[in-house]
């Protein structure tokens, strides 16, 4: 019976796994760690050998090199990718439609959109007239390269590169720049069933996928970190929140969990930026504002100093990452919801140091200056008063009689310079 059983068991682990379709969300900009995501899913697809890999992608676009990375990591699967754009509402926008029109399969929810993808330089500077060509040419080369090999329309495709031509999921059927449209996921799955595809290599495939089971693969912590970091306005404030920890460190040696803190966020945002389009000299103007925030504390420039850092915070973060779309910039209103913060905290400090500047020294014996007293031997020159309820050694300048009231004019070591109180 044993032996029955142990063969069994080799028997069921000898069969192959059961196919099953693979899936993946794109919810964001397109940058490294989406292109990261794709190329792992793409792996684990060919390992498992699954039936498909779905992407379901809702984008306004990236960077032009990650998307190149995604879209050749498609091609060259084993597995059938398809790309699905939803749910409604969103969209496969720049960047998006390149890796849309890659796919095995193109598809698109019902009230999706689609297309607009002329290039965009770094930071939106205008180009020359040849420079401009040159991007829009290779641009466009790229994304016939692929389109054609697909099966679909070349020609209305690289409008959307030449004239940033948008289009509905219903324009875009019938233009056959994608396959379908579905209303949601599994309506998609049950159209494909039985349908055969054209693979890149030129083959064909039969798509099975009735009844398959549906596998989300979770993007690691890594990439989860990384992925939230991805956006510019997220990586600023860390970043801010980071270097103010620091500060309180310097400023109160001995604390250790902002410094540990400071040094964690400084770190992993650098991490990040470096994944980014970034431009580094904004770091110094960022680290200019911090400079100019502690130099308010300790300088009375009425309000110079303060201003100064909230300029040129705000600039260095305007200026951080110069992403080719809006969504991959810093925000002026998060630059200003940063830098506004700090400067009021900075002049509140401020104020606080010029007021304990103009106060009267109490403590010490600076602090007695000033105070009057009670003369309790004659002081000829010396003798002894009673001062803020204590005795001391006293010398005047000129004779003072026992009861006589005396003010303090200054201290000399431990004795006091005394006068007649007027």
């Amino acid at each position: 019976m044993k032996r029955l059983l142990l063969l069994l068991v080799i028997l069921i682990a000898a069969l192959p796994a059961a196919a099953q379709v693979l899936r993946i969300h794109i919810d964001g900009t397109i940058q490294p760690i989406a292109a990261e995501q794709v190329e792992r899913a793409v792996d684990a697809a060919q390992s498992r050998h699954a039936a498909a890999l779905l992407i379901e992608i809702n984008t306004p676009g990236g960077l032009l090199d990650s998307t190149r990375e995604m879209v050749t990591k498609i091609e060259s699967s084993t597995v059938p990718v398809i790309i699905f754009v939803g749910p409604s509402g969103a969209r496969a926008a720049s960047a998006g439609f390149f890796i849309l029109e890659s796919a095995d399969v193109a598809a698109m929810a019902n009230g999706t959109n689609t297309g607009a993808a002329h290039p965009v330089t770094i930071g939106g500077g205008k180009l020359d007239d040849v420079m401009k060509a040159k991007i829009e040419n290779d641009t466009a080369a790229f994304l016939r390269s692929y389109v054609s090999r697909r099966g679909r329309n070349t020609e209305e495709a690289e409008k959307a590169v030449r004239q940033s031509i948008s289009w509905t999921e219903n324009e875009a059927l019938k233009l056959h720049l994608i396959d379908l449209t579905a209303s949601d996921e599994a309506d998609l799955l049950k159209q494909l069933d039985g349908r055969t595809i054209h693979r890149f290599d030129g083959s064909t495939a039969t798509l099975h996928l009735a009844g398959q089971p549906v596998e989300e693969i979770p993007a690691t912590l890594r990439q989860k970190v990384l992925g939230w970091l991805m956006d510019p306005n997220i990586a600023f404030l860390v970043l801010a929140v980071g270097c103010l920890s620091l500060y309180a460190e310097f400023n109160h040696p001995g604390a250790i969990i902002p410094g540990v803190v400071g040094a964690i966020a400084v770190l992993l945002t650098l991490f990040a930026l470096n994944l980014l389009p970034t431009r580094y000299a904004s770091l110094w103007l960022i680290a200019l504002a911090f400079v100019l925030f502690a130099l308010e504390a300790k300088f009375v420039s009425h309000g110079i100093l303060t201003i100064g850092g909230i300029v040129s915070l705000t600039i260095g973060g305007l200026l951080l990452v110069d992403g080719p779309i809006p969504e991959m910039r810093v925000k002026l209103a998060v630059a200003l919801a940063v830098s506004l913060p700090f400067g009021v905290i900075t002049a509140f400090l401020m104020s606080i140091a010029f007021r304990a500047r103009r106060n009267k020294i109490i403590t010490g014996s600076q602090g007695i200056v000033g105070e009057l007293g009670v003369a309790r031997t004659d002081l000829a020159p010396s003798g002894k008063v009673f001062v803020h309820g204590e005795l001391w050694n006293a010398r005047s300048t000129q004779p003072i009689h026992t009861g006589t009231s005396v003010r303090v004019v200054s201290v000399a070591q431990l004795e006091l310079i005394v006068e007649p109180a007027p």
